[in-house]
């Protein structure tokens, strides 16, 4: 069964190739907390389209969505071959974007009260300067 398409803003994580392995990190690590590389591959594989996936694959993945700020290390882990992996968790950006992914942003504008929509406004204005300078 194909995925259903969202409501919400179509952000550039959820685009192109690898925005199926993307969705399936995020909610391998929304589900279970913070888990490592290996730990991450387990889950993702038990996913249907998914099965295929090789270790390589998402250990680039969640490398690259650190890079950008998805995932965070939070700590390391003693593997049972005697070496370090590192543990990695959601950030709240990732909240964010999942969270938009799965609104539309007309009705979630419309649930804000008066001081959430400053506060948001007040954020969104000062990153807009901070870009500018």
């Amino acid at each position: 069964m194909a995925r259903k398409k969202t409501k919400g803003t179509e952000l550039s994580v959820f685009k192109g190739r690898e925005a199926k392995l993307n969705r399936a990190i995020f909610q391998t690590l929304a589900q279970k907390g913070p888990q490592t590389i290996y730990d991450i591959h387990k889950q993702v594989k038990i996913r249907r389209g998914l099965r295929c996936t090789k270790y390589a694959s998402v250990n680039k993945r969640v490398k690259t969505l650190e890079k950008f700020g998805y995932v965070t290390r939070v700590g390391k882990k003693k593997t049972m071959a005697g070496f370090e992996a590192a543990i990695y968790e959601l950030t709240a950006r990732t909240y964010l974007v999942m969270l938009l992914s799965s609104e539309n942003l007309e009705d979630l504008i419309m649930r804000l009260d008066g001081p959430t929509a400053s506060t948001i406004l007040a954020s969104i204005i000062q990153l807009n300067s901070l870009h500018l300078v």
